[in-house]
């Protein structure tokens, strides 16, 4: 997969967005990874967690981003096409979650929520698309949440699932709007993935999810990133608008 993709939010070794990294550089792409975190020390981490896993050496970029912030997302765009010239793909894993019950969730909560998870992605979107349109190609994968299909429940209160409810709107608007310029946009509902998202959860309340799951366990972050790689390769190349679920059957519909 000879592709420059840009990862946002892949900052934690635990996280969908440094597996789908580490999966990406093992076939053979260009990564930039981007986070609100991200510095030369967890750069340094995720490259030798990659190299150690791959037993090889790798190349790599981390630039720091604030997607809440349409200027940087300008930014962090206009710097990895200064590195690599071009942008094929763009994989957005960043997001935060809270389980606040509708009626605890005061202006603070909500406008955070809404910042980094939808106008995050509207923004990170937006600007990668100002190339794409330019290219007549490009690729968008954007990791909603199976919260946004079942309006919460698991892990995430009503402003997080609208967050991600909004996110698959965004994604097929995109889907529809560019399709004939040759832009794909896809988006993944994972569910039940052993990321730090689950550490809240009590051992007894995580095995009453795990009984009620048709796999009967819960989701690796690299079985996410193989959903990620198969969206952002040619294998996927006449899938656009779509909503793959990841959640081994957690929500069969």
């Amino acid at each position: 997969m000879d592709k420059v993709c840009i990862i946002a939010g892949a900052a934690s070794l635990r996280s969908i967005g440094y597996a789908t990294a580490e999966l990406f550089v093992e076939h053979g792409a260009k990564v930039v990874v981007t986070d609100v975190s991200m510095n030369a020390d967890v750069l340094g981490s995720i490259k030798t967690s990659i190299e150690k896993q791959l037993q090889r050496s790798i190349s790599i970029d981390g630039i720091q981003c604030d997607i809440s912030k349409k200027e940087a997302c300008d930014a962090l765009v206009a710097e990895v096409l200064r590195l690599h010239g071009k942008i094929d793909c763009m994989v957005n894993s960043a997001g935060i979650v809270r389980s606040s019950p509708i009626l605890e969730i005061d202006e603070k909560e909500l406008g955070l929520m809404f910042d980094i998870n939808l106008k995050g992605a509207f923004f990170l979107c937006q600007s990668v698309l100002e190339v794409f349109k330019s290219q007549r190609s490009g690729n968008i994968v954007n990791v909603a949440s199976l919260a946004a299909q079942r309006g919460g429940g698991l892990v995430g209160g009503s402003h997080y699932a609208a967050s991600k409810g909004g996110m698959l709107s965004l994604t097929r608007s995109i889907a529809r709007e560019f399709g004939a310029l040759g832009v794909r946009a896809n988006a993944i509902c994972p569910a039940m993935i052993d990321t730090p998202m689950l550490d809240g959860i009590s051992e007894e309340r995580l095995q009453s999810i795990v009984d009620g799951i048709p796999l009967k366990r819960i989701g690796s972050t690299r079985e996410m990133a193989g959903a990620c790689l198969y969206l952002a390769s040619d294998l996927s190349g006449f899938v656009t608008g779509a909503t793959l679920d990841v959640n081994g059957g957690t929500h069969i519909h």
